[in-house]
């Protein structure tokens, strides 16, 4: 398999990046639905979020990596068998994907960053805090983050039904071409 994507298929670099994203959204998803109910003398009150904003962090820096590499390394040509309405449907699902992660690690670290703290990374790094006068800001972030974690969770569950659709349905490779294992000639 290759590095780079082609105009047929996902490279390495790509599928790799796709399944680390979807599994670090589901996992800081449940891990932040879990973290909510902590009470103050559980032994996870502090630990859990500061993995949730460390993981988020790490994922803000895939997700720009994610972006630099569409550029880098287009996405294959979408398949013949497409008419123009998935094309487009494909087209803004990806865009409110990421831009709905966007926004939602935005948020997360405007929470995280309300009180002028800034957030600590495993230890690594910090990421200093540099917006803190939005008035309300942790709060009105709060109900951002936690409305649009629910809305990407779900729209992630989509994303993944149209694959699966496409796969079982329609018999066309575009799951294939994710998991690396379409052949050349789509």
């Amino acid at each position: 398999m290759q590095w780079r994507n082609s105009s047929n298929n996902y490279g390495l670099v790509s599928i790799a990046m796709h399944w680390l994203v979807a599994i670090a959204v589901v996992g800081l998803f449940a891990l932040g639905y879990w973290m909510v109910g902590l009470n103050y003398y559980s032994g996870w009150y502090r630990t859990a979020p500061d993995i949730h904003k460390s993981v988020g962090i790490l994922l803000f820096g895939l997700m720009l990596v994610r972006v630099i590499w569409r550029f880098v390394s287009p996405a294959p040509s979408p398949l013949r068998s497409h008419g123009r309405r998935t094309r487009m449907a494909t087209k803004a699902g990806h865009g409110l994907l990421y831009g709905g992660l966007f926004v939602l690690m935005i948020s997360g670290y405007l929470i995280s960053t309300a009180d002028g703290r800034a957030i600590g990374v495993f230890g690594w790094f910090e990421v200093p805090a540099l917006i803190t006068s939005i008035p309300n800001q942790a709060d009105a972030a709060g109900l951002v983050h936690e409305y649009l974690a629910w809305g990407v969770l779900i729209f992630s569950g989509l994303h993944a039904l149209a694959a699966l659709k496409h796969h079982f349905i329609d018999r066309d490779p575009t799951l294939k071409r994710m998991l690396g294992r379409a052949d050349d000639h789509v």
